[in-house]
């Protein structure tokens, strides 16, 4: 090997801070009469492990309590630019960069002995030692700049809060094996720790010790002769597509908490945690804002309740503004087997955790309005994100929820559900080139929720898990749902829900529910047909709560989506709810994507097989879904006996007006005719989602 001295080498840093190869070459030419021979590789992280031994009687502070030490162990995120130098086989050094960690023993003995500590913590009053709890998904070691006060530190990936500095710690390079480790690293507590604590003068405290062991892998290999440039190899990055869908397929597969965060008249403000897997073989795109290619999160909250079972009734009580994603972590929450892609996308397999507290950050939510629901596309810049102009209070753009509608004394034994949808452009222009691999209907899952405490504050607990790839609406108990699409390929699809019942003898009591997922047109009327002679009473309309017009919220004169009820009226030979056409008013309180709104009425006869029509808000003729109502006509159809899963119908079918490709404005366009739909399958399992054709993009 040549020699190469302290000089030399700081030239060769040249090549990868900054300057091109060539530059490089030029430079030690130019320069430097002792010119290096050999081959120069930059090499990032391949994959590894991390362990962290914690000092928890240091840590929280807490001398009367010898809780002792704890061991966390963390799986590094594969090829992560944590980038060291290394010329002919020796470590020249290392670049700033950051590897992301995913815990490897959440279930042990050891990360049992950090939760229940960092529990009694939060109970003492040391919460944020319980948000360094809620970080363990999203921590990274970050290597900093050769001018910062530290070398390495442990921080939230996500919001960049620092827990830990690092001193003392030793890089070692094994070039036949390709490995690095870093050992003999003390944990510092960081001043923002510190201070955070209420405990500032413990900033600087060791409470334990770091090891990382990593095999590498090159991304830039240059041959160097006498300080030229002779060759330049970039391998390929070894990613393994460990998924099992073709495409991009991002669904939401855990929903793991729901919290309230604030309070404002008689309303409360909410988020749910939102856990997201990409079940495909394609690297989700999700580039943070400025950027439009990334996910958007909407959370809905929806209650069943109503007469002597309390499941008569599926309705929707809050919804929230859209959280946009950024910086995917690497973990593997569902289990497909993560290839450890990160950051700018979500890797083949990985999962990625949005907490509530996150997911209820206000500047982090942006307007449902700017964004298309079935193309996900919506303005670049900050447009669709834009805070300028108003101020927010304790229920803004979270999921706003009316105090009535969680007060247990006034709900006794309803059932509570929350819902979360990922939105991504990724999977949509996939689909316009790969129409056999295109996976845009499965991105809505629920969960079961308790609710605790209120009237002022709420708490909420799990129940079951999560029903991966289904709508909230296929958790109504004993009804009857059908998807429907009217136009395919070009827009997105919808549910209709009913249930009948007989309270009394000689009444029955029709329920509707129309739940939009991912249609851009909305839905602007809902009829349902009667018999001659039929009388009905108790007619009624339930929508959940809008937000208020804001100030840049993409709404027509950012004055909001309205909340007037709809309008009913009733003929002879039907019952029909309606509001203002979009040609009236574009803020209408139409049924927008992401919503469900109901409509029910009491009838003195039982129900019959009928048709409903429903009429669209931007664009397209009306179409039928069936329903049962009281039609009057042939022999009655038996009323249907509750039980824990619906039996869904597809019996819709549909003329509708094609939408061409999607815009973010609800701008109407050309037709088309669509065909009905298959068959939704009961909750159990995940309802088949149609695999259209999409149109072509002009």
């Amino acid at each position: 090997m040549s020699k190469i001295t302290v000089t030399g080498f700081a030239l060769l840093l040249l090549l990868f801070l900054g300057n091109s190869s060539g530059n490089y070459a030029a430079q030690l030419k130019q320069n430097h009469s002792d010119t290096p021979t050999g081959t120069f590789q930059k090499m990032i992280v391949e994959n590894g492990s991390v362990t962290m031994d914690l000092d928890l009687t240091r840590l929280n502070g807490i001398s009367s309590i010898a809780e002792g030490p704890v061991t966390l162990q963390f799986a590094t995120q594969a090829n992560s630019f944590f980038t060291i130098l290394v010329f002919n086989d020796l470590l020249r050094g290392a670049e700033p960069g950051s590897m992301a960690l995913a815990p490897q023993n959440s279930s042990s003995a050891g990360a049992s002995a950090f939760a229940k500590a960092t529990a009694g913590q939060e109970a003492l009053g040391y919460s944020l030692s319980a948000a360094l709890s809620a970080s363990l998904k999203q921590l990274v070691i970050e290597k900093l700049a050769s001018d910062a006060a530290f070398d390495l530190v442990v921080r939230d990936g996500k919001t960049g809060f620092t827990f830990f500095n690092i001193e003392g710690h030793q890089y070692n390079y094994d070039s036949n094996a390709q490995s690095l480790s870093i050992t003999g690293g003390n944990l510092l507590v960081s001043q923002e720790f510190a201070n955070a604590l209420g405990r500032p003068s413990d900033a600087g405290v060791v409470v334990g010790t770091i090891f990382m062991g990593a095999a590498m892998q090159p991304i830039e290999i240059d041959q160097v002769v006498n300080g030229e440039l002779r060759s330049m190899i970039m391998p390929a990055l070894r990613q393994p597509s460990v998924g099992t869908q073709p495409g991009p397929d991002v669904i939401v597969g855990d929903l793991p908490e729901m919290a309230q965060y604030g309070r404002a008249g008689t309303q409360v403000g909410l988020a749910v945690g939102t856990d997201s897997c990409n079940r495909g073989t394609v690297n989700v795109d999700w580039f943070a804002l400025p950027s439009n290619d990334h996910p958007v999160v909407p959370q809905n909250l929806y209650r069943m309740s109503s007469a002597a079972n309390n499941n008569d009734r599926f309705e929707q009580i809050g919804q929230s503004w859209l959280k946009h994603t950024f910086a995917a972590a690497s973990s593997n929450d569902c289990g497909f087997g993560c290839n450890g892609v990160g950051g700018d996308h979500l890797g083949s397999g990985c999962s990625d955790l949005y907490s509530s507290g996150l997911n209820a950050g206000q500047d982090g939510l942006g307007s449902r309005a700017w964004v298309h629901p079935f193309s996900g596309l919506f303005p670049s810049g900050n447009v669709a994100n834009n805070h300028n102009g108003h101020n927010h209070d304790g229920v803004s753009h979270r999921i706003r929820v009316e105090v009535s509608d969680l007060d247990r004394t006034l709900n006794s034994g309803a059932t509570y559900f929350v819902e979360g949808q990922y939105v991504t452009p990724h999977e949509y222009t996939w689909c316009q080139t790969h129409p056999t691999e295109c996976n845009m209907y499965n991105n809505v899952s629920y969960r079961q929720f308790t609710v605790n405490g209120g009237p002022t504050n709420f708490t909420f607990s799990p129940v079951g898990s999560t029903m991966q790839m289904q709508p909230a609406i296929l958790a109504w108990t004993g009804a009857t749902v059908s998807q429907a699409e009217p136009d395919p390929g070009n827009d997105g699809i919808w549910f209709m829900g009913y249930k009948v019942t007989n309270p009394s003898a000689g009444v029955w009591h029709y329920e509707y529910a129309v739940y939009n997922e991912n249609l851009d047109r909305g839905i602007q009327s809902f009829s349902v047909p009667l018999g001659p002679g039929i009388n009905i009473s108790n007619v009624d309309f339930h929508a959940p709560p809008q937000e208020p017009g804001w100030a840049n919220d993409g709404t027509q004169n950012n004055q909001g989506y309205s909340s007037t009820p709809w309008t009913v009226t009733q003929d002879a030979s039907s019952i029909t709810w309606s509001t203002e056409t979009f040609a009236t008013n574009q803020n209408a309180n139409a049924i927008r994507w992401g919503t469900l709104y109901n409509f029910r009425f009491d009838a003195d006869q039982p129900p019959q097989n009928a048709l409903a029509t429903v009429d669209f808000f931007k664009t397209g003729s009306p179409m039928t879904v069936a329903i049962q109502a009281p039609t009057g006509n042939g022999t009655p159809t038996p009323t249907p006996t509750p039980s824990d899963t619906p039996t869904p119908t597809a019996t819709a079918t549909a003329t509708a007006t094609a939408t061409t490709t999607p815009p973010p404005s609800p701008t109407p366009t050309a037709t088309s005719t669509s065909t009905p739909r298959p068959t939704p399958t009961p909750r159990s399992s995940p309802p088949p989602r149609p695999r259209p054709t999409p149109a072509p993009r002009p």
